[in-house]
């Protein structure tokens, strides 16, 4: 998660995290990007189960009940246990969360053992009388999917009116007083879509919008051609980068980041230099240190419907072990299996672009699972790094390789 308000803008400096210590539960949900010990995110998916059919679900979830998801107990469980593991948040996923009989129960379960609840989901199921509940909950956060405007959101997700169903979701939540956000993920269908976002955000009043790239799992491998080219995804960072100067300068309490790809942060450092913001420039280098790059494996988690701990929400292909065998701080702290330790020090084992990158510190390898989806070498470089081998530091293609 690369914060581009607070990077490009200034919106955060880094004697901010540390008046907190850098520790994740002293944090407040804006500076959690920089904490230092780094305690996992956790993003449960609660449900399998959806009432839309996205065309880039990492889930491949269908609107039908599948089998084997954790009890009430099993739930409760495992929420107990991350939060005496110091897990600052748990952040309900699906599938469509809402679509779970209990999940306002285990929300609120999770408030109660002191960490931060959140959901992400379609916002079409959010009524006045749920946001109301969702409220009382003490929900921190609602984070609403967009694929765009009206026609390309719909088709996106499958179902005409989905668009104006989630509008109403966040008027809902907006009115409820929970903090709402927009999701959005990336791709060549719908990469023009970005300043109608950016004035929705506005005209709408919506606090906070996070562009996620395009990762190759589930119903999105099929979009892997339609990821952005690298010159592709320069012109969108410009362009996000120029659309958030103009929205912030009309109000600064407006959260604009991006996620799943840490080329973005020291692009961000070279555009300042480039502007001869040497001191912004400085700042921006403190904070991308403090942020540390990608986190799966380290600082995000996901586990599923059916308990199975990954190392983060798109790398279902292969678990660390169930929560219903065995606690989930274990499972996350265990080194004697080969990937969770490799994963803990990721930079000592990528490989070609990525070994002999001079910004391997900040981006910590960037996305693995998207190399292995792409070259079937975990290891490989990130095929949706669009720095330049001048930029990274490359000299050579010896060292390229």
């Amino acid at each position: 998660m690369v914060g581009i308000s607070k990077l490009y803008c200034g919106g955060v400096h880094a004697s901010d995290a540390l008046r907190y210590g850098r520790m994740s539960r002293k944090l407040p949900p804006h500076l959690l990007q920089f904490s230092e010990d780094k305690k996992p995110v956790i993003v449960w998916n609660i449900t399998r189960t959806c009432n839309l059919n996205c065309i880039h679900c990492y889930s491949q979830s269908k609107n039908l009940r599948y089998n084997n998801e954790l009890t009430l107990e099993e739930g409760k469980a495992f929420i107990e246990d991350a939060a005496a593991f110091g897990s600052p948040v748990m952040l309900f996923s699906g599938g469509e969360p809402l679509m779970h009989p209990r999940f306002l129960d285990l929300a609120f379960y999770a408030k109660s053992k002191g960490m931060r609840a959140v959901i992400s989901t379609n916002g079409t199921l959010i009524t006045k009388e749920l946001a109301a509940e969702l409220k009382k909950v003490g929900l921190s956060y609602v984070g609403i999917s967009l694929d765009g405007l009206s026609k390309v959101h719909d088709k996106f997700r499958g179902k005409k009116g989905a668009f104006l169903e989630a509008m109403a979701g966040i008027n809902y939540a907006k009115e409820a007083g929970i903090k709402v956000g927009l999701r959005f993920t990336i791709n060549k269908r719908n990469a023009q879509e970005i300043p109608g976002i950016f004035k929705l955000l506005e005209e709408e009043n919506i606090p906070r919008v996070c562009f996620y790239h395009l990762v190759y799992a589930g119903r999105g491998s099929k979009l892997v051609d339609e990821d952005l080219s690298h010159e592709e995804a320069r012109q969108t960072m410009d362009m996000i980068l120029k659309l958030t100067k103009d929205v912030y300068a009309r109000d600064n309490t407006k959260e604009v980041l991006t996620v799943d790809n840490h080329a973005d942060g020291p692009y961000i450092y070279l555009k300042l230099l480039k502007e001869n913001r040497k001191e912004a420039a400085d700042e921006v280098m403190t904070l991308l240190k403090m942020n540390g790059g990608n986190s799966s494996g380290v600082g995000i988690a996901s586990v599923s419907w059916d308990g199975e701990v990954y190392a983060d929400q798109f790398w279902r292909h292969y678990s660390f072990g169930n929560v219903k065998e065995r606690k989930f701080s274990e499972i996350w702290q265990d080194t004697s299996n080969p990937l969770m330790k490799k994963l803990k020090n990721k930079k000592d084992y990528v490989t070609g672009r990525c070994a002999g990158c001079k910004w391997l510190d900040i981006c910590n390898g960037n996305f693995r699972v998207r190399s292995e989806a792409a070259a079937g070498n975990l290891w490989a470089p990130d095929p949706a790094c669009y720095l330049t081998d001048e930029e990274i530091g490359i000299k050579n293609e010896a060292q390229a390789i």
